[in-house]
């Protein structure tokens, strides 16, 4: 049996694409190391982005590894699958299924086959952390005013440190209409609408230094 047979056509296009992302990642002309935790701010601000769609890509288990690595194995296990799939149906019939049936019954098999590799895969690879943070997480952290005053419908440059002590700098407004924040004054940040955050000095509320 040939993998370059019609009826294995999709098997070596998998193979292919599977040979030629490699090579791209190695060179270092392609971007394809995605973590599979996709969309993390949108999900963090939507609780309900971590209703089907998270079931979903837990099921196929995205969240184990890379997206680029889950794409790698998919594409693997799919050609090693389907090439099995005719050569067992050549051997019982005599005969190949049709390409498009075999890539179906393939793809039907590889994707929990991937998600079986995919867990005890991401328990043992080495994987970075990642400093990135949802913009929804800096809302109830304290930070300093860098640059400006902030008044209501002025808001002025602050500094916000995340839970890895990555440095972010934000447009701060005052939360009461009111009150106004200086240069050097500490906030605590407590709102949060598009890309201007609301804070509240820690002067004005008394509270005790972190």
């Amino acid at each position: 049996m040939s993998l370059f047979a019609d009826y294995n056509l999709p098997f070596a296009i998998a193979i292919g694409v599977m040979l030629v992302l490699g090579l791209l990642q190695f060179v270092g002309l392609g971007d394809f190391d995605l973590d599979a935790d996709l969309d993390a701010d949108a999900a963090a601000g939507d609780p309900t982005g971590a209703g089907l769609g998270g079931a979903l890509t837990t099921l196929l288990g995205l969240g184990k590894v890379p997206l680029f690595v889950w794409l790698m194995v998919f594409l693997l296990l799919f050609a090693v699958i389907g090439i099995a799939v005719q050569a067992f149906a050549e051997s019982l019939t005599g005969a190949p299924l049709y390409s498009w049936l075999a890539a179906l019954l393939a793809g039907g098999a590889s994707l929990p086959a991937t998600a079986l590799v995919a867990r005890p895969l991401g328990a043992i690879m080495p994987r970075d952390e990642t400093s990135a943070v949802a913009l929804d997480t800096l809302v109830g952290r304290r930070g300093t005013v860098t640059t400006g005053r902030a008044t209501k419908g002025s808001p002025a440059r602050t500094r916000v440190y995340d839970r890895h002590g990555q440095a972010h700098f934000l447009m701060v407004e005052p939360h009461e209409d009111a009150s106004e924040i200086l240069e050097g004054d500490e906030v605590l940040i407590v709102r949060r609408d598009g890309q201007t955050f609301y804070g509240v000095p820690l002067t004005e509320r008394k509270l005790a230094p972190m």
